[in-house]
C-alpha cells in the first residue's frame, strides 16, 4: 500500500509564502504523475499543479507565476512552493500520485489546511 503524507500547511497573511511537502512511501519515479489539488469549503476539488514522470509541469491559471511544483527524487518528496498567497488560496491541499502498475491507481494524502487571512 502506497502512502502519501502532506505537511507544511498553516495560517499565513496575504502576500506571504508557504511550502507544502508530500512524502511518499514508494519511489517517486514509480508515479506516472504527481500533483497537488485543493478543495475550498463548498467547492469541488481542483487541480493546482501537476508534474509528470519526465518532470514536465502544468498549473492552474489561478496560480501560474505564484506557485511552483518540484520534487526531490532521492528523498521521495513532492513540494509546492506557494508565493504571493491570496485569501482565495484558502483550502485543504491534497497530494496525489498516479501509478499504472500493477493496476492503474490514484493515491491521495490526508490533506493539509492552508488559510490565508489577515
Amino acid at each position: 500500500q502506497v502512502h502519501l503524507v502532506e505537511s507544511g500547511g498553516g495560517l499565513v497573511q496575504p502576500g506571504g509564502s508557504l511550502r507544502l511537502s508530500c512524502a511518499t512511501s514508494d519511489t517517486i519515479l514509480n508515479f506516472l504523475t504527481m500533483a497537488w489539488y485543493r478543495q475550498a469549503p463548498e467547492k469541488e476539488r481542483e487541480l493546482v499543479a501537476r508534474m509528470s514522470y519526465m518532470g514536465s509541469t502544468n498549473y492552474a491559471d489561478s496560480v501560474k507565476g505564484r506557485f511552483t511544483i518540484s520534487r526531490d527524487i532521492a528523498g521521495n518528496t513532492l513540494y509546492l512552493q506557494m508565493n504571493s498567497l491570496k485569501p482565495e488560496d484558502t483550502a485543504v491541499y491534497y497530494c496525489n500520485g498516479n501509478q499504472a502498475l500493477p493496476t492503474p491507481t490514484d493515491y491521495w494524502g490526508q490533506g493539509t489546511q492552508v488559510t490565508v487571512s489577515s
